[in-house]
């Protein structure tokens, strides 16, 4: 979240940068409206407390010199539940500007670009050359049903639309690119975490998953809990309420979790297959970094992900996302996008993104300059690295060969027990 203080003396600034979102600025106006509010009762309640004060203190005086204190005791009296009326609004104000300061996304930053579109975003590179192939390249559902090693019907069976059931060398093959990517990660810094697939509401407003998007969620009723979305919004809070000690920073965390997310969205090439399901295994990355060091740690995480891509040999386009396509928490993004020959199209398998202390605030994560120092808040950044299903289907697409059969990557082969072709004969 933004700081209130700062929205309060820029709300001009503030609304500019939603407005570059392409998004209602009316959000800041009732949350400026709210905090006035709250602040107007703040401002009684205090005025009245003292006034409570001064007068007990009167009271006390007339009854040691034998006086008649009942005027002001029966005045006390009426500002005693004045002030009980009053404290009750002030926690109604306070929830209300909370609610609404929840509601405010993060400012583009000054380098990300206009545009509400994907037309928008911005090529800056390029790396691999989409593969000439002699026959007509299928898209990855029909490879995978073909070869029998992910199997949609069955999945419906058991969990509705929208899952797939890996089996065989499909299951092997999942397995094999989720050990090669945390192998990866390890090996350049990042702690391999395991943390849980169930989180609490106030971990996921933590990480700014919610409120907004709660629609989109898997909740768990009975207890107020939801199946995370991505291992992002827990690792967001692997810190919550701490105060780290500068020098500890960066920290660097990976985590493979399956991720659950409920999304609307019509019939088409990406909605086909393993683009877009329910339940999905992704490898996260997640950084606690100095604030003045968060823009050369996203170049960095961007080129991790980017190590994947080139690792497997898929061809992908590097895109910086223009300020309509980022998510809420998002200063500044990117998006490798592969290459699918199956269907034709640029897809992203990792999105890379700059949250400044956005995300921090709203987890209350903190450090020190030295031990006297006054708390700061860190940055915290997050990408996949990849998103695993995804990245499956990127490779039965781009491997695939004429009678059916899929080379497996020569990066995967050691974690497919050697193992170099899936299918044919």
């Amino acid at each position: 979240m933004l700081d209130l203080r700062f929205i309060r003396a820029n709300p001009d600034t503030v609304r500019a940068g939603i407005r570059k979102r392409g998004q209602d600025t009316a959000v800041v106006d009732s949350l400026l409206s709210a905090d006035e509010k709250r602040r107007a009762l703040l401002t009684e309640v205090e005025e009245l407390k003292a006034r409570r004060n001064r007068v007990s203190d009167e009271i006390a005086a007339i009854k040691r010199n034998k006086g008649d204190a009942s005027d002001l005791i029966a005045e006390m009296r009426e500002v005693s539940g004045r002030i009980k009326s009053l404290d009750a609004q002030v926690r109604e104000a306070e929830a209300e500007v909370e609610r609404l300061a929840l509601l405010v996304p993060n400012l583009p930053d000054d380098s990300t670009p206009e545009g509400d579109s994907e037309e928008q975003n911005v090529i800056v590179r390029e790396w691999g050359e989409p593969r000439e192939f002699l026959f007509e390249p299928k898209p990855h559902w029909e490879i995978a049903v073909n070869l029998d090693i992910v199997d949609f019907e069955r999945a419906t069976r058991i969990a509705g639309a929208n899952f797939e059931v890996f089996k065989g060398a499909g299951a092997r093959l999942r397995r094999a690119l989720i050990n090669f990517m945390l192998d990866l990660h390890t090996q350049a810094g990042f702690v391999e975490t395991a943390p849980p697939v169930l989180a609490r509401r106030d971990a996921l407003v933590a990480s700014g998953h919610l409120p907004k998007f709660e629609e989109e969620q898997f909740h768990v009723r009975e207890n107020d809990m939801f199946l995370i979305p991505t291992a992002e919004s827990a690792l967001a809070n692997l810190h919550r309420d701490e105060i780290l000690d500068g020098d500890s920073l960066p920290r660097y965390y990976c985590a493979h979790t399956p991720c659950f997310r409920y999304e609307k969205f019509g019939a088409g090439k990406e909605s086909r297959g393993l683009i877009r399901q329910f339940q999905f295994d992704k490898v996260e990355l997640f950084k606690f970094v100095l604030p003045e060091t968060s823009a050369e740690e996203l170049e960095s995480l961007v080129r991790q992900a980017e190590l994947v891509y080139r690792k497997l040999g898929i061809p992908y386009r590097l895109a910086l996302l223009c300020a309509g396509e980022m998510s809420m928490a998002a200063a500044k993004a990117y998006d490798p996008l592969a290459w699918f020959p199956g269907t034709g199209q640029w897809m992203e398998l990792s999105s890379c993104s700059n949250c400044l202390d956005w995300q921090a605030r709203r987890a209350n994560v903190r450090f020190r300059r030295k031990r006297e120092a006054k708390p700061e808040f860190v940055h915290t950044l997050n990408g996949s690295g990849l998103a695993v299903g995804r990245t499956l289907a990127c490779i039965l697409e781009n491997y695939q060969n004429e009678d059916g059969s899929v080379t497996v990557p020569e990066a995967l082969v050691p974690y497919m027990d050697g193992v170099k072709v899936i299918g044919g004969e």
